[in-house]
């Protein structure tokens, strides 16, 4: 049943992240279809004394999302608000799942300049958890926002670009939806281009022979290290103006648009833990995960995942200011995780990582804080949003120690 004056649908009153690790049993699911909508709930919300969380696609698998409150689906909230053709720049809803922009773009010439190889999350989820791609020059999708629009926990409308308040910028570009709800994104596109992929697979040691040459060759580059066979299964895309030739595919190569070569189907669900260290420490931190898992880990079968990530100004964007590696390790979704994650976690702590928002990590603020450089500022622009904490759950008040 609609709620009067929200413009929204009311859902079944519980949820679930895509893996099933993080479940939860609002007081209520809303789905506003509009900013207007989005801040009428809210308002709502806050005068009642309950807190409002926003779920995206459910990818995070940290408590993110969870909340005993108000719940709000942007599923309806979604498309392509503002196209500027002259600037290269494009302003989304933040419901818009991230696949469905591709095209819309191409058609007037432009694209995304990275992206990760997952595209159905929501572009508010991606932005505000500091989601990225691969590639030594190119920072993660945060790093293209130009402006937002914030519903506050009034009912009100922030907004905020380069120009004016650059710091509440800078704290949005990844929020963990602390701030408020996140209604619109420009983001600073490129001309539409082709990719050409190559995947191919080499013994671990040749890939880390070769792994700096590769990096600064390519635009893109990465690697999954295979434990069981120990092998790296290496993939590099490259722009190009060659038309696609469907005989390629079954090389190991494909020629496409950008967007149809980024995104990866994930059939299989899992957990995953992800942390960004410094560019510098990359391959010793890598060797030291891959001798704890053949040493104490055998039994783990999925891939370990390495990128590199260039810096960005986001105050809490896992790339703040560093040039970055980020390595990721996964289990099956139906298996036990978190020994395994916590032994390697370890590991990534010593090389003085940064842990992916939405990922799974055990880093609370006393953690958290000595590696942001900009983290009072951050609780500093989140005091002066949010005094009352309307959009904190259990989660981010650890987080941040409130």
């Amino acid at each position: 049943m609609g709620i009067p004056g929200y413009d929204c649908g009311a859902m079944l009153q519980s949820w679930s992240n895509w893996s099933g690790r993080v479940k939860c049993e609002p007081r209520a699911i809303l789905r506003p279809a509009s900013e207007r909508a989005i801040a009428d709930a809210v308002r709502d919300a806050a005068q009642a004394g309950h807190g409002v969380r926003v779920a995206g696609s459910g990818h995070s698998f940290t408590p993110l999302v969870a909340t005993g409150d108000t719940l709000l689906s942007l599923d309806d909230w979604h498309g392509i608000e503002e196209l500027d053709t002259t600037h290269c720049r494009a302003t989304f809803r933040a419901g818009s799942k991230i696949a469905s922009l591709g095209e819309p773009l191409r058609v007037h010439g432009m694209g995304l300049a990275n992206q990760g190889d997952v595209d159905v999350q929501a572009i508010a989820g991606a932005l505000s958890t500091g989601t990225h791609g691969t590639g030594v020059a190119l920072g993660s999708l945060a790093s293209q926002v130009c402006a937002l629009r914030i519903v506050t926990a009034g009912g009100e409308i922030a907004s905020c670009d380069t120009q004016h308040d650059p710091d509440l910028l800078a704290a949005a570009r990844v929020s963990l939806g602390a701030l408020g709800v996140l209604s619109t994104a420009t983001l600073q596109l490129v001309p539409a281009y082709r990719l050409h992929e190559r995947v191919w697979k080499v013994g671990i040691d040749a890939c880390l022979a070769e792994l700096a040459d590769r990096v600064a060759r390519h635009r893109h580059f990465e690697f999954f290290w295979y434990p069981h066979r120990d092998y790296a299964e290496m993939k590099a895309l490259d722009p190009t103006d060659t038309a696609p030739d469907p005989l390629e595919h079954q090389k190991g190569e494909r020629i496409d648009w950008s967007d149809r070569i980024f995104p990866s189907v994930r059939d299989l669900r899992f957990n995953e833990m992800e942390y960004a260290v410094p560019a510098a420490s990359g391959p010793a931190c890598f060797a030291a995960v891959r001798a704890r898992m053949q040493e104490k880990h055998a039994d783990v079968v999925w891939p370990v995942e390495y990128r590199t990530v260039a810096a960005d100004s986001g105050w809490l964007s896992p790339m703040h200011a560093r040039e970055s590696v980020t390595i990721s390790i996964h289990q099956d979704a139906k298996l036990p995780c978190d020994e395994f994650f916590a032994d390697v976690e370890a590991i990534f702590r010593e090389h003085e990582g940064r842990p992916h928002w939405g990922k799974i990590h055990h880093l609370r603020a006393r953690d958290l804080a000595p590696l942001y450089p900009m983290w009072e500022r951050f609780l500093e622009v989140q005091r002066r949003l949010d005094p009352r904490g309307t959009f904190l759950n259990d989660h981010l008040r650890e987080l941040f120690g409130l």
